[in-house]
């Protein structure tokens, strides 16, 4: 009834998030494992019929769906958890192809952000969550129709840099009083993400506050010097300035 509404701006519009966040509440209280089942259904269906609400313009909506799917991911009932699986699944299918096939960037960040706030929130990563990222895996291998392009490779990488957050949390709580190990596993994380700039600068933000903390002001200031840098040659690709000039192996950050 309301679709032509629901499709104004490229989906971006009140209406939608209004709409968005009654389906939401459905995973945010308490629900049986049946009700979830039809929840899932219900959704599969909303991003189907509305993939720019999630993959174009801002990407509130996107970061809090994969936020939700992943805490279900999380479930006590098995069931749930293989729902959830395939809703995250047919969730990063349908950004792979909106996006002509060519990657999954936009559902690959929100889904590494949403894990790094779920491990503070909820405190994921045990052997339930570990099984849900196994059963992505699975449908991936599975998919025929994916098989002679890239999607299953983008997912399996996925996957594994979820793994690789979760175990280097795990690590930096372990020597969370030892500020140099602390600093050394968040610059292995932000490494790790040389590709991905925005998750770059997350680890490199964290990292600055330690040395600023522990009174490393010097080397403080390289982490923001490395974000800067990062900055820079953002803006130059995207033609914002025209002068940019710069040598990351200068950028040595202790």
């Amino acid at each position: 009834t309301f679709q032509r509404q629901l499709q104004q701006s490229d989906c971006q519009n009140a209406l939608m998030k209004k709409v968005f966040d009654t389906h939401m509440l459905f995973l945010q209280i308490n629900q049986s494992a049946v009700a979830l089942k039809h929840v899932f259904a219900a959704l599969r269906l909303f991003v189907g019929k509305f993939p720019s609400a999630f993959f174009q313009g801002q990407a509130d909506l996107c970061g809090s769906l994969c936020y939700e799917i992943l805490k279900c991911c999380n479930h006590r009932s098995r069931s749930t958890q293989t729902e959830a699986s395939a809703l995250l699944y047919f969730f990063m299918r349908k950004n792979f192809e909106f996006n002509k096939q060519k990657s999954i960037v936009r559902s690959h960040l929100q889904l590494i952000k949403a894990v790094s706030q779920l491990i503070a929130d909820a405190g994921i990563g045990g052997s339930r969550f570990q099984h849900s990222l196994a059963i992505i895996n699975n449908f991936a291998n599975g998919d025929k129709q994916m098989k002679n392009v890239n999607f299953p490779a983008e997912v399996k990488d996925l996957t594994k840099r979820i793994r690789t957050v979760l175990m280097a949390t795990a690590q930096m709580k372990e020597h969370e009083k030892d500020p140099e190990m602390l600093v050394d596993l968040q610059y292995s994380l932000a490494n790790s993400y040389a590709s991905t700039p925005e998750l770059r600068r997350t680890w490199l933000e964290s990292m600055a506050k330690i040395h600023a903390r522990n009174g490393d002001l010097s080397e403080a200031a390289m982490c923001y010097i490395h974000i800067a840098a990062l900055i820079a040659e953002y803006l130059k690709r995207k033609g914002k300035i025209n002068v940019f000039k710069t040598n990351y192996v200068s950028l040595n950050i202790i």
